[in-house]
């Protein structure tokens, strides 16, 4: 939206800003522990003080923002033990995803999720971590999307939100996206072969693996 056309105040002005705000943390623009000053961000975005705050206490509910008393508010630090309980929390929804995606998802997305595969095989093989960090939460994003289970969705949604400098760390790890693409794949042979035990103890060995990781 031009910046001449764009509300300073009311609901449209505070879902822009909490859809800037929400990008940036997620795309690691604003670092963990950052302060979130109301009256730069207000100048930044265009919209009111009154505004931002509404949009940083809907970002706090999501668990992305925290308010510190007299302090205002930041980044929220999501810590290793955290990590790990979200990710606990990630593998019984992912699993039934999953599972309901290796009975729902139809021809051509099954192709999709194959397509992904290959690509995530090729991000690895030509050494782009990045890449596929990325491809790695798209698939993810995918299995949720084939499974039409909306609830476990929208509770993933929020969940892995709060899990996106984790996620990075772990893909700059040296080895780990070997390691990853292998459990990553198993889960998609698994939904293609529509065996929806199967696709869920893969999620579940993956996620696991994963928990180990965030430990180490």
């Amino acid at each position: 939206m031009p910046k001449e056309a764009r509300p300073s105040t009311g609901e449209q002005a505070k879902q822009h800003a909490l859809a800037q705000l929400r990008q940036a943390i997620l795309h690691g623009e604003m670092a963990p522990a950052q302060r979130l000053v109301e009256n730069e961000l207000a100048e930044q975005f265009g919209v009111t003080r009154a505004s931002i705050r509404a949009a940083l206490i809907d970002l706090e509910s999501q668990g992305l923002v925290e308010r510190i008393r007299n302090r205002g508010s930041r980044v929220r630090v999501v810590t290793v033990d955290e990590a790990v309980a979200i990710t606990e929390c990630r593998m019984v929804l992912e699993g039934l995803c999953a599972a309901k995606a290796a009975v729902a998802a139809s021809d051509d997305q099954l192709i999709e999720l194959t397509d992904l595969g290959t690509a995530m095989t090729k991000a690895v093989a030509d050494g782009e971590p990045v890449t596929y960090s990325d491809l790695n939460h798209e698939l993810h994003g995918r299995i949720r999307e084939f499974s039409d289970q909306r609830t476990a969705q929208e509770l993933l949604e929020r969940l892995n939100a709060q899990l996106v400098r984790h996620r990075f760390q772990l893909a700059l790890r040296p080895g780990r996206p070997q390691q990853s693409l292998n459990e990553h794949l198993t889960m998609i042979e698994a939904i293609r072969a529509r065996d929806p035990q199967a696709a869920e103890t893969a999620v579940r060995a993956h996620l696991t693996s994963v928990i180990e990781a965030l430990r180490d």
